[in-house]
């Protein structure tokens, strides 16, 4: 990731940008509730997230499958929780 945080929210904004309404709406929601306090570590793991097609990142958030990669787990469940009511 870059050191300019503006480019780097801006670059990952564009990404969440999905071809699935409940994906934008999950992944953006996350980017302006949640992202700005997540640590490094976590951010790039959110970045690594995203680079996942839209079918699999369906399955995951809809909690019908579970990331073999840990810290992305970690990310899918925090996106999760933060999308609940």
């Amino acid at each position: 990731m870059t050191d300019d945080p503006l480019h780097t929210r801006n670059r990952l904004a564009w990404q969440c940008r999905r071809g699935m309404r409940e994906l934008d709406v999950l992944l953006n929601g996350f980017l302006e509730r949640r992202f700005e306090r997540l640590d490094a570590h976590d951010r790039d793991s959110f970045a690594r997230l995203l680079e996942y097609p839209d079918a699999v990142l369906l399955e995951w958030l809809m909690g019908r499958m579970v990331p073999a990669d840990k810290d992305v787990a970690c990310i899918v469940q925090d996106i999760r929780h933060t999308a609940a009511p």
